[in-house]
């Protein structure tokens, strides 16, 4: 089961080529991270191989997929994937899977029905399969008949689902073992997303946040890329979010939005400051009910300073 309740980890960003994955995942398990995260998105570096890669350099550190999209794989091959990782490296995986990000999922001629259906009849057969079950299914999206995997992992891997919307957090809570909440994720929107859930068993939340170590300013363009008109319901809960959305909607460059966000939003919307402010807001988040404080590094970062950062600010969590 995973049920992690105070553990930090990094994320290695799509924009690092294949070629330092290795050297960074050693980095990470040497330093003392809980948890390792790659992100599948197109056209960067597949998520299953770069994942292979890091579980087979390092030994202790968990390694997650966040996240396959679950339209991109059929749901047996995607299991036969996750089962063989599971195999080779027990106890380490974490398996996530989201909707993929629908423009993408059109260019590829993936984009699906019902994206809900889809993710979670997703969820619901390869958990199966990776359980050991002869699966049926003749759903709106999968359609399996009689499939049993060879080799079922001893120790099935927990499924994530990184999403963010209610309908997609019902889901999560109903399909899968735990959630990953994409940047911004501040303390109230973990709470938000919680209630959401309403998951009836052990569920855990992951969320993701840009790390900006000793300057707070250097996060104000990567912070203002992330608000998408998707990531609304990301800071609704916010006391000043009347005013950030209403930024949101009148802002028509990147450049303007970041430049109309007040210091202090900053603060809540990324993991920032001196260590003893991003210590304390990764408590805050663990508070919240993230069992996992993901660290993301800034885009310009070199990769081997952020895991240095984020190693540091783990440290400092444990006290």
């Amino acid at each position: 089961m995973y049920a992690p309740t105070r553990s930090v980890g990094v994320r290695i960003n799509r924009e690092q080529p294949p070629s330092k994955l290795r050297d960074l995942a050693r980095q990470a398990e040497d330093a003392g991270l809980d948890e390792l995260w790659l992100v599948e998105d197109c056209f960067w570096a597949a998520g299953v191989t770069t994942v292979a890669t890091a579980l087979a350099v390092t030994s202790t550190i968990k390694v997650g997929i966040g996240v396959l999209p679950a339209v991109a794989r059929n749901p047996a091959i995607a299991a036969m994937e996750i089962a063989a990782l599971a195999e080779l490296h027990p106890d380490r995986l974490i398996a996530g899977f989201g909707h993929g990000v629908a423009s993408w999922m059109r260019q590829i001629g993936a984009y699906p029905e019902s994206p809900l259906a889809a993710l979670e009849e997703t969820l619901v057969a390869v958990r199966r399969l990776l359980a050991g079950e002869r699966v049926s299914m003749d759903g709106r999206h999968v359609r399996l008949d009689e499939v049993e995997l060879v080799f079922p992992p001893a120790s099935p891997p927990p499924l994530v689902a990184g999403v963010r919307r209610p309908k997609s957090l019902a889901v999560a809570g109903a399909a899968a073992d735990g959630t990953i909440l994409a940047e911004p994720a501040p303390p109230e929107f973990v709470r938000t997303a919680l209630e959401g859930i309403a998951a009836t068993g052990p569920h855990a939340v992951v969320s993701y946040n840009w790390l900006a170590l000793g300057d707070r300013e250097r996060a104000r363009k990567t912070v203002a890329e992330s608000l998408t008109p998707g990531s609304r319901v990301q800071v609704e809960g916010l006391p000043f979010a009347g005013e950030l959305l209403a930024l949101l909607d009148s802002s028509s460059t990147v450049d303007e939005l970041a430049a109309g966000l007040r210091p202090e939003w900053i603060d809540r919307l990324a993991i920032c400051g001196e260590l003893d402010e991003c210590a304390a807001a990764v408590r805050a988040l663990h508070e919240a009910g993230s069992g996992s404080v993901v660290l993301l590094p800034l885009p310009e970062d070199a990769p081997e300073k952020a895991i240095e950062d984020a190693a540091r600010v783990a440290a400092t969590v444990r006290g």
